[in-house]
């Protein structure tokens, strides 16, 4: 079955890419980043060409693919979604920094958004199953799974009662972030203390003043510039003493305490079945929102040690991943 869905949807998709070329004109995608250049969005960068490429698209050839690095600057962010709306682009795609900037930039060109916690709570979408309007994508569940991230730390770490949530409010998912965050740690009977980073730079002096507000452990909010400071940001929470639980893989690998969350590579390799499908004729707004079926835990026993935990072996035996 597999084997014909395939087969069926590669010639649709060669019968379109022909009626382009017939009239001289291959689609154009644009894509609105959030860090500065192509090897800042790594692995995310190769995997949205993956996952074309999956599809049979070569840049240059059937599609023509149009990316904008904002370096995680507001003004940037607006100025370049008005300059990929400007260009008459065939879909706009982006992840869940760009997206609103996306959104309020075009209602008419089809927007493909990917990594966004809460599609309806950051009004992108009217319900999943039927998001309406011009914008469709794929969640990447953060605020059901905030949490199961603090679950996690209160499991690990000693007489757990106050953490740190780390944000930057310059980011348009950041107030949905916090207000999930806040609920869950009500429910789990821990205090939340927000710290504030709007750049790099800024990463490290919260860093200071997490210690001095004596919270017990960290949890960065996922993408911007925790991402692109993703080497960093593990460093500092181990010399600090800090357990630090992050969202993915890619910002786990450095040096994290605990990761929990879906496989983000993938999720962007997907994105570009959506911008298939809206260059075949389908509009977004009949198109699901798309959500993960499975979510990652990795730990790390090395940081583990250095912070003086012990892991519970209940929690060892769920890992996908242990680092030891």
């Amino acid at each position: 079955m597999y084997r014909r869905t395939f087969i069926a949807s590669s010639i649709l998709l060669a019968a379109s890419v022909a009626r382009a070329q017939s009239v001289g004109k291959i689609p154009v995608v644009g894509y609105l980043w959030h860090a500065g250049n192509s090897k800042e969005e790594h692995p995310y960068f190769e995997a949205l060409l993956e996952g074309f490429a999956k599809l049979g698209y070569v840049d240059g050839h059937n599609v023509k693919l149009v990316h904008r690095f904002p370096d995680e600057i507001p003004e940037h962010f607006k100025a370049m979604a008005a300059e990929l709306v400007a260009l008459n682009v065939d879909v706009l795609m982006g992840g869940s920094t760009a997206a609103p900037y996306l959104r309020d930039a075009t209602t008419k060109i089809p927007i493909v958004f990917m990594f966004v916690p809460d599609p309806v709570g950051m009004k992108l979408v009217q319900t999943l199953a039927r998001p309406g309007g011009n914008i469709t994508g794929l969640s990447n569940f953060g605020r059901d799974i905030a949490g199961k991230r603090l679950q996690l730390m209160k499991d690990i770490v000693p007489n757990l009662s106050r953490v740190s949530f780390l944000i930057n409010p310059d980011q348009q998912s950041t107030s949905v972030q916090v207000e999930a965050f806040q609920a869950a740690a009500d429910q789990l009977g821990l205090v939340v203390k927000t710290f504030e980073a709007r750049s790099p730079q800024e990463i490290e002096p919260a860093f200071d003043a997490m210690v001095s507000a004596r919270t017990q452990a960290v949890i960065p909010a996922p993408g911007g510039i925790f991402y692109q400071g993703r080497a960093i940001v593990p460093k500092l929470a181990i010399t600090r003493r800090l357990p630090l639980c992050v969202h993915s893989r890619e910002t786990f690998e450095y040096g994290a305490l605990v990761s929990y969350g879906p496989d983000q590579t993938e999720i962007c390799r997907r994105s570009a079945i959506y911008a298939d499908k809206i260059l075949r004729g389908a509009k977004p707004g009949d198109l699901p929102v798309e959500q993960p079926t499975k979510l990652e835990l990795f730990i790390n026993l090395n940081t583990a040690k250095a912070l003086g935990i012990t892991v519970p072996p209940l929690l060892l035996a769920r890992a996908d991943e242990i680092i030891q």
